[in-house]
C-alpha cells in the first residue's frame, strides 16, 4: 500500500476533472486497485504499488495533453491509458489551441508574417485596420510563449484614451476604472485560456493587464509585452514603453494609424517611433491591410469607404492649394 500526491500544473482543473468529475470517475474505473481523490489542484491516490506506478505515468501524460489542447474527455483518457496516441489536431499555421481545444490559426499572409517576425525579432510593430487580427495573433503568440515556458509572464497594455467620447469620472476602484479600456484584451485571453486558469494566472500576476501609465519605472524582463492601440500614445509615452524592455523579453506594438483619438495638434508617438527605429536590427514592421480583415464582411467595405473618402479629401485639399497659387 502506497500513497501518491500529484499537483496539477498548467491545466484548468475544471477541464481536467470533467463535468461532474466524469474524468476522475473514469480513472477510478480504469484503476480499480487505487483510491483516487481530487480537490483543487491536488490529485491523491492510495493503493497497490504496481498500479500506482502506471497511474502516475499516465496522469502525467494526461496533464501534458490537457495543457496543450485545453481539452480532456473520455476518448482521450482511454487512448492514453491504453498506450494509444490520441488523434492529433494538425492544422496548418497553428499557433495554439484555445478554449475547448479550438485551434487558433494564422489565417492570412500578414498574420503568418507576424508569427515569423515574432519568432525572429525582439520588437515587432504590427500595423493595420480594425479586424485584421493584429492584437489577437499577438496575444496568441504571447500565450504560446508562456505555455512553452519561453517566458515567465505576459504583460498587456493600452493607452487609456477615449475614442471621441468623454466618459467622465468612472465609478469604482482602480480596476473598475481601467477595465473598460482593456476589455478587448480580456476578450482575446478568454478565447485562449480557460476561465479558471486565466483567473489563477492573473491573480498571481503571471498575466498582467495595465494601462500604459503604470509602466513607468519598471523593467520588464522574462516576458512577452504587448502594447495595443499604440497610435494613441504620445512621443514620450511610447519612448517610455519601449525602454522598459529587459532581458529575454519580446515586445509587440500594435496600432491603426487611421484611428488616432489624440487631439489634432498632437502627433502620434507610434508614427515617429516607426520612422526612428526603421533601420535597427531586431526591430521589424508588419503592415496589415483590409484584405486581412476577419470580421463581418461589411467591416472591409466600411474601411474601404473611409479610405476612399480620405483620398478624395486629400485630392480636394491639393486642388484648392493649386488654385490659390
Amino acid at each position: 500500500m502506497m500513497e501518491k500526491v500529484i499537483i496539477l500544473e498548467n491545466v484548468d482543473p475544471v477541464i481536467f476533472y470533467g463535468v461532474n468529475d466524469s474524468n476522475m470517475q473514469l480513472l477510478r474505473t480504469l484503476y480499480p486497485k487505487l483510491r483516487i481523490l481530487a480537490r483543487g489542484l491536488v490529485v491523491k491516490a492510495v493503493g497497490d504499488e504496481a498500479e500506482m506506478a502506471l497511474f502516475e505515468e499516465k496522469i502525467e501524460e494526461l496533464m501534458r495533453y490537457c495543457a496543450e489542447y485545453n481539452l480532456l474527455n473520455e476518448e482521450i483518457i482511454i487512448d492514453i491509458v491504453k498506450g494509444n496516441r490520441p488523434p492529433e489536431v494538425k492544422k496548418a499555421n497553428l499557433i495554439i489551441h484555445g478554449v475547448n481545444g479550438r485551434p487558433i490559426i494564422a489565417r492570412t499572409e500578414n498574420q503568418r508574417l507576424l508569427v515569423k517576425a515574432f519568432d525572429e525579432n525582439d520588437l515587432v510593430f504590427a500595423l493595420g485596420p480594425a479586424g485584421s487580427g493584429k492584437t489577437y495573433v499577438a496575444i496568441a503568440l504571447a500565450v504560446r510563449a508562456l505555455k512553452n515556458r519561453e517566458v515567465k509572464k505576459i504583460i498587456l497594455s493600452r493607452p487609456a484614451v477615449e475614442a471621441g467620447e468623454k466618459l467622465g469620472f468612472l465609478p469604482g476602484d482602480m480596476r473598475d476604472k481601467i477595465d473598460p479600456y482593456l476589455q478587448p484584451l480580456y476578450d482575446a485571453l478568454q478565447d485562449m485560456i480557460p476561465a479558471n486558469r486565466l483567473k489563477e494566472l492573473m491573480e498571481s500576476n503571471v498575466i498582467q493587464i495595465a494601462p500604459l501609465a503604470f509602466m513607468r519605472g519598471r523593467t520588464l524582463g522574462e516576458a512577452v509585452v504587448i502594447l495595443d492601440e499604440a497610435q494613441n500614445t504620445s512621443t514620450h509615452q511610447i519612448k517610455m514603453f519601449l525602454t522598459r524592455m529587459g532581458l529575454n523579453t519580446k515586445m509587440i506594438v500594435t496600432g491603426d494609424m487611421s484611428q488616432i483619438d489624440l487631439p489634432p495638434s498632437q502627433r502620434s508617438g507610434l508614427s515617429q517611433a516607426i520612422e526612428l527605429l526603421a533601420d535597427i536590427p531586431g526591430i521589424v514592421k508588419v503592415q496589415f491591410s483590409k484584405k486581412d480583415i476577419m470580421r463581418h464582411k461589411l467591416v472591409q467595405r466600411i474601411v474601404e469607404a473611409y479610405e476612399k473618402n480620405e483620398e478624395e479629401n486629400i485630392k480636394k485639399i491639393k486642388n484648392e492649394s493649386i488654385n490659390q497659387n
